[in-house]
């Protein structure tokens, strides 16, 4: 289980967590509450209860992050943001050959334009600078057979984050948090059940699959003073990596 980690002090600001209310987003936004910052925590549908600690609750918007003009309006009702945390995103298996097409495209607008829809509606609002996170994933930087369109959308997210990361510094700092596998409610779509829960996190180096609470700890780091000479750059959190499959199929070097 993870360990408690102690927590930065970000009282005062302000953060927006995209997909703020479940899974990752959750402990993403459990952390910046930890923390001591606003949290505005956003999805296309509230929750039963809104995340909370220690008597602190999120605030909720209901949006299509995907959808500009919903962006817009949303960000002209904030009067300040310290942080965006581009965390909406996900997907299904199916293969590229199977299915509507269209699917495939919304899971590209999902994981990639929405990001860049969000940030250039909050820029605007980050007037004493800011910091820009986009969760990513190891499927953007390996290949991602059953699901290349998140794939693609994450390899392109992070071509995004570098890019921005020069164009809006010095006032805004834009990183990547790179996820490798995340225990989440939705875990069982990808790895089965307990057992191939089990089986999966045996082949992390670190011996089990990232939790939620990881992550928002390294969104909180990456938000904080800390982290103020860290922009372009790409943390990743997956356990030390996988390990390298002619390894198990080569017949020397076995121990």
């Amino acid at each position: 289980m993870p360990q408690e980690r102690p927590q930065l002090d970000l009282t005062g600001r302000t953060a927006v967590v995209t997909g703020g209310v479940r899974g990752v987003g959750l402990g993403i936004t459990r952390a910046f509450l930890a923390a001591g910052a606003d949290v505005v925590a956003v999805a296309r549908h509230e929750p039963d209860e809104l995340p909370e600690v220690d008597g602190r609750k999120a605030r909720f918007a209901a949006l299509d992050v995907r959808d500009p003009d919903a962006a817009q309006a949303f960000a002209d009702g904030l009067d300040r943001v310290d942080v965006l945390v581009n965390n909406a995103g996900g997907t299904p298996f199916q293969p590229v050959a199977d299915g509507d097409v269209r699917r495939h495209i919304k899971i590209i607008e999902l994981n990639l334009i929405s990001a860049l829809v969000m940030s250039r509606a909050v820029r605007p609002r980050m007037t004493g600078g800011g910091s820009i996170i986009m969760i990513g994933s190891v499927s953007g930087v390996r290949p991602s057979p059953g699901t290349a369109a998140y794939g693609a959308a994450k390899a392109g997210l992070a071509s995004l984050a570098t890019s921005l990361a020069v164009e809006w510094a010095p006032e805004i700092r834009v990183n990547t948090v790179t996820l490798g596998m995340v225990r989440t409610e939705s875990s069982h779509l990808h790895y089965g059940g307990e057992d191939g829960v089990a089986a999966v996190a045996g082949t992390v180096p670190l011996g089990r699959l990232a939790d939620p609470a990881d992550v928002g700890a390294a969104c909180v780091f990456l938000a904080s003073p800390l982290a103020g000479y860290v922009s372009g750059s790409s943390l990743l959190l997956h356990g030390g990596g996988e390990r390298p499959a002619f390894l198990d199929a080569a017949t020397v070097n076995r121990d």
